[in-house]
């Protein structure tokens, strides 16, 4: 085994250079990190498996890929001087003739005195260097050869100055070569490889067969799978030059459930049994010397609070990831994560831990680049981290059983820093809900919601504008031509400013932006076990399980399962005496739509796009057509539904006020409106958020302030009724319907009064009576008004803590539109443009516009078209339409004001294509000139088919009123119509123009030659003329 030993004299020195530059450079910039030493000892004892990757064993593995046990190292800043034993100093010989010079000073074991006189050299030498000797001096060595250096550098000790250089060791390791990256990378595949493909399905397994297996167990299971050849052969996770021989554990492996939770890399698998709830497993593997890390969390049933804690636990990892970059400080990484965590659930920030990972190679945590909320090291590129992310001791609000009150979560992943977005090694291993979450009670899953959506529910988040005051309403016309020419200049400044900020955003060619959300192939588990088939089965008949969702048929005298997501459709025929029932299958390629377009993951794949069956039976092929049609409306709703509630975060608790009684408004409606009869309540201001409580109902509506986005107080002025409206952040359930706008109102209306009481009503008639109706009406209004905004401004110095301020529409500013079916007054203010009056409402931040485009803009039509697109390019862009033309300067000025960039052109774009030509590559968009396509007059204003394809189509009011009297439906205009219409006009013109009468004799008598359809055509002319 000794003649196998060979140490890499290139990969030393090269090390050894990174070492020494590391060293200097830190003397020059003030001796942080080496604590100002002159020279370094490092000295290693007797071998101990326990300690094997602890600092001073790491360096030897780093510089000569093997541990040198009883061995010292002492570097000088020109020198390296090596004392071992004969043996070992054999396998160091071809080190002497390299860039740095290496000094071997070999001992005898059997002669004490070679040792002593070996010591007694490196201490003069260390002595010659300077007064600084810098050590571990947190790293403990035993062994007769250790005690005797520690006993001869005691008694020097007078004249020397120990100073610790773990630091810099750090440093100079942290940041790694490729063939270190690749042996991090490697484990990390292999990592991810037993976590997602051989642990899930055993945990699976176990789960469902409802055996008792204890966590240690399980462990030993997974810890057995390192051995398994096969298993890593035939995963294309893992390199192609992976040997499984060099594959060791670094820590673990782990199974944690039951309410007993360590989240430590020490942790250790107790013999309690699995518990369907709250799984944690968690392992480290070493390829090659180098760690690398990976944990995950699984939800068995779990319940919503516990859903929305894991969402919120997968927003802080992702967090810390992103901020993973290079010249951050490791600090930075951690205060992201905590960040994410405060915004989206304050009160689990005692839940948080105090560190999220350290950088991981030879060692397996280094301390000394922690990430910690104290650590201000920076990070470089080739730097790799273990990156931790755990929220411990929580309560479950709906326990399965006692052991499930209890738990905690957490994620691990190994993750490598570079100049732009971090790399996740071990991101084969899913976080995503859909993989980590499993439900078995399958009855009350396939169970169908009885409650059905109202089609508005959703509306709200699908569509956003935006407004701000104007600069120049009033101008006049004099002013208007300098005014135009201001405003041209600025708002070339500010294209020029968005072009310039694109380009920094988007500095390096990043790709598509949703890279981690790319399409991938869907794959669908019916049945884990043969005997999980339902009894009917054998009888070889179609037959359609509902539980498992799941379609059975009859193949070659095999029950075959499809899951019902794999199918597209099914069409019943009649031929005859049989009754034919055809599948469709959706599978990649098929070209049918953007929606049923599936990735391929394996092109050699083969797939069944369509199968026939055919019976005598038609009753039963109906019923399981039926039964099909059904199943699959019913999957598509729960996906739907699951969709819908994804964003939806459970807020923190409202801390109410006790001591005395809280501030309130009374006699309020709430929309969206609860269920049930409408009775008006009352809004109550508590220490952290507000409280609607509805006399007929037992459930409160709850808004905490962390969660207030926007805080608007709209007066009745030009209204029908006067409000408070709240935008959050994250949308909240109101009973059971989804909605990120809360609005508190009241009617400011006669009919909202009771006046029968008054007397004078009597003896007063005529003018005098309606004109002191309107009196009292006015001072209605404005003591509602006056009312409305006292509570609202009580309302933002109770919020002063989170930002809330109290914003009011500018209705002078106001201009109509139609953001989604109907027409409204889209009404600007400080930091949003809103429409607040009617649902769905319109609430849009003007920090998060990117550009504006306005539409449909030229000469003859009445209305045009607004367009925002957002800084976040995966938001699809908001529309308003139908804008009068008169209104167009209002919009212009008020766009200007804020600072929005906008664009015009003649027609109505295509949207969608723009954004996915944007995401696909932002870095290469910008390049391009960015917005700048949108300025140019790219569209021709010739009469061809093609541009009036595009425009839209006006009519005049009494055009109008007649096409709805004919049909009540919209009408679309292809060709055909606009292609008329201008034969129409054409005709117009030349009936205005007139002909000579001979010309008109001509066509005459052509037209009698031409026979009886010609006839009435030239008669239907003649009477035109």
């Amino acid at each position: 085994m000794a003649d196998a030993i060979r140490i890499e004299p290139k990969l030393f020195f090269e090390r050894l250079q990174v070492l020494f530059n590391t060293w200097k450079a830190d003397k020059r910039s003030g001796d942080a990190q080496f604590g100002g030493a002159d020279s370094i000892a490092i000295l290693t004892g007797k071998s101990e498996p326990e300690n094997s990757f602890v600092k001073n064993n790491a360096l030897h593995f780093w510089l000569l890929g093997y541990e040198f046990p009883a061995t010292l190292l002492v570097f000088t800043t020109t020198t390296v001087y090596v004392i071992t034993t004969e043996k070992k100093a054999k396998h160091l010989q071809n080190l002497k003739d390299g860039k740095i010079p290496v000094e071997i000073m070999p001992i005898d074991a059997k002669k004490p005195e070679t040792r002593s006189e070996a010591f007694a050299k490196c201490l003069e030498i260390v002595k010659g260097a300077g007064k600084k000797v810098g050590t571990l001096s947190k790293v403990e060595t035993t062994g007769p050869f250790a005690d005797e250096w520690k006993k001869v550098f005691g008694e020097a000790s007078k004249d020397l100055e120990e100073v610790d250089i773990a630091p810099g060791l750090s440093q100079s390791m942290a940041s790694k070569d490729e063939e270190e990256l690749k042996a991090v990378r490697t484990g990390a595949k292999a990592a991810s490889a037993v976590m997602a493909d051989y642990w899930v399905d055993e945990m699976q397994e176990v789960l469902d067969s409802e055996k008792k297996v204890t966590h240690a167990s399980l462990a030993a299971k997974i810890n057995a799978k390192i051995d398994d050849q096969k298993f890593f052969k035939k995963l294309s996770k893992t390199t192609s030059d992976f040997d499984n021989q060099h594959l060791d554990w670094a820590f673990g492996p782990t199974v944690q459930s039951g309410g007993q939770y360590d989240l430590k890399m020490s942790a250790q698998s107790n013999n309690d049994n699995l518990h369907s709830g709250c799984i944690i497993a968690g392992m480290g593997f070493r390829y090659r010397t180098y760690a690398s890390v990976i944990a995950r969390t699984y939800l068995v049933d779990p319940s919503k609070s516990q859903v929305a804690n894991y969402k919120i636990l997968v927003a802080a990892h992702d967090a810390a990831i992103l901020a993973m970059k290079e010249g951050a400080a490791c600090k930075d990484v951690y205060n992201a994560a905590l960040g994410a965590i405060k915004a989206k659930k304050p009160d689990l920030e005692k839940h948080f831990p105090k560190n999220i990972g350290a950088a991981i190679g030879i060692e397996l945590k280094d301390v000394n680049l922690s990430l910690s909320p104290k650590n201000t090291r920076p990070l470089k590129d080739g730097m790799t981290f273990s990156i931790m992310t755990s929220l411990a001791d929580l309560t479950n609000d709906k326990p399965q059983d006692k052991k499930g009150t209890n738990y905690s979560l957490m994620l691990m992943d190994t993750v490598r820093v570079t100049r732009g977005e971090a790399i996740v090694f071990t991101k084969d291993a899913r976080t995503d809900l859909d993989s980590i979450e499993f439900y078995f009670n399958e009855e009350e899953e396939v169970k169908p919601k009885q409650e059905k959506k109202k089609p508005g529910a959703g509306a709200i988040v699908t569509s956003n504008i935006k407004s701000s005051r104007t600069r120049g309403a009033n101008r006049t016309d004099t002013h208007k031509e300098e005014e135009e020419a201001r405003r041209r200049g600025h708002q070339k400044e500010l294209a020029e400013k968005k072009q310039q900020q694109g380009l920094e955003r988007f500095s390096e060619a990043t790709g598509a932006l949703n890279g981690e959300d790319e399409k991938k192939f869907k794959k669908f588990e019916s049945y884990k076990r043969d005997s999980q088939l339902p009894a009917r089965v054998k009888d070889m008949i179609v037959w359609v399980d509902v539980k498992a969702l799941t379609v059975i048929l009859p193949i070659m005298g095999r029950p075959v399962p499809f899951h019902i997501n794999t199918i597209k459709n099914v069409s019943k025929s009649d031929e005859g005496e049989y009754t034919h029932l055809r599948f469709n299958f959706l599978s990649p390629g098929q070209g049918v739509g953007r929606k049923d377009d599936q990735p391929f993951e394996d092109p050699t794949a083969q797939f069944i796009r369509s199968l026939t069956v055919r019976s005598k039976d038609q009753d039963r092929l109906a019923e399981v057509a039926s039964q099909i049609t059904e199943l699959r409306k019913t999957a598509t709703r729960k996906e739907q539904e699951k969709k819908e509630m994804e964003d939806v975060v459970e807020q923190e608790k409202l801390q109410e006020i006790r001591n005395r009684r809280p501030i309130r408004l009374s006699d309020v409606y709430l929309r969206p409106a609860q269920d049930g009869k409408r009775v008006p309540g009352e809004v109550e201001v508590h220490q952290n958020g507000l409280r609607y409580i509805s006399p007929m109902r037992n459930d409160n509506v709850d808004i905490v302030f962390s969660n207030v986005k926007h805080l608007f107080f709209q007066p009745c002025v030009g209204e029908l009724i006067v409000l408070i409206h709240v935008h959050l952040k994250n949308p909240i359930l109101v009973g059971k319907r989804k909605t990120r706008d809360v609005q508190f109102y009241r009617d400011a209306t006669d009919m909202a009064f009771d006046e029968t009481g008054n007397r004078r009503r009597k003896h007063r008639f005529g003018d005098e009576e309606e004109f002191e109706q309107e009196q009292e009406e006015r001072r209605r209004r404005a003591e509602l008004d006056k009312q409305f905004k006292s509570f609202a401004e009580k309302v933002s110095d109770a919020g002063r803590e989170w930002n809330i301020t109290v914003d009011i529409p500018f209705r002078e500013l106001s201009f109509s539109g139609v953001p989604h079916r109907s027409n409204v007054l889209m009404s600007p203010a400080t930091d949003a443009l809103v429409q607040l009056t009617e649902p769905p409402f319109t609430v849009v931040t003007l920090e998060e516009i990117e550009i504006a485009h306005l539409e449909r803009i030229q000469f003859g039509l009445k209305n045009f078209d607004l367009v925002f697109v957002f800084k976040d390019f995966n938001r699809p862009p908001i529309h308003v339409n139908t804008i009068p033309v008169d209104q167009l300067e209002r919009v212009k000025d008020w766009l200007d004001s804020v600072d929005i960039a906008y664009t015009e052109g003649p027609l109505n774009l295509n949207w969608s294509m723009i954004m996915k030509t944007v995401i696909a590559d932002p870095h290469q968009f910008f390049k391009d000139g960015g917005w700048s396509f949108l300025n140019t007059d790219s569209d021709d204003e010739d009469k061809d088919e093609e541009s009036e394809e595009e425009s839209a189509f006006e009519a005049s009011d009494e055009d109008l009123a007649e096409s709805e009297s004919d049909s009540e439906d919209e009408s679309d205009f292809d060709d055909d119509a606009s292609a008329s219409d201008d034969e129409g006009d054409a005709e117009s013109d030349l009936s205005e123009e007139g002909e000579d009468w001979d010309e008109m004799e001509k066509k005459a008598a052509k037209a009698d030659r031409s026979g009886p359809v010609k006839e009435e055509e030239g008669g239907a002319k003649k009477r035109k003329r």
